[in-house]
């Protein structure tokens, strides 16, 4: 099995959004305890366009879906 090629650094940088560690790091603290409910791309501080690259990459389970999974993890815990 082939290595994850992205990193939540990545991820955030394709999102258009500060990817240094420290500011991913303030981003899900900021952001954290998002409803079980609510699924990721549905959270309320994306854009349209982070919300639907976020939903079509864990539908087709492209090579994005594993960061984008561990970022879900990290922002549904309470």
């Amino acid at each position: 099995m082939e290595a994850s090629l992205h990193t939540l650094n990545n991820l955030f940088a394709q999102l258009g959004l500060p990817n240094s560690d420290a500011e991913i790091d303030a981003f899900i603290q900021t952001h954290s305890h998002l409803a079980g409910y609510v699924s990721l791309a549905e959270a309320p501080y994306w854009t349209p366009a982070q919300a639907a690259f976020l939903r079509e990459e864990i539908l087709k389970d492209a090579d994005w879906a594993e960061v984008i999974d561990q970022l879900n993890t990290r922002l549904h815990k309470k």
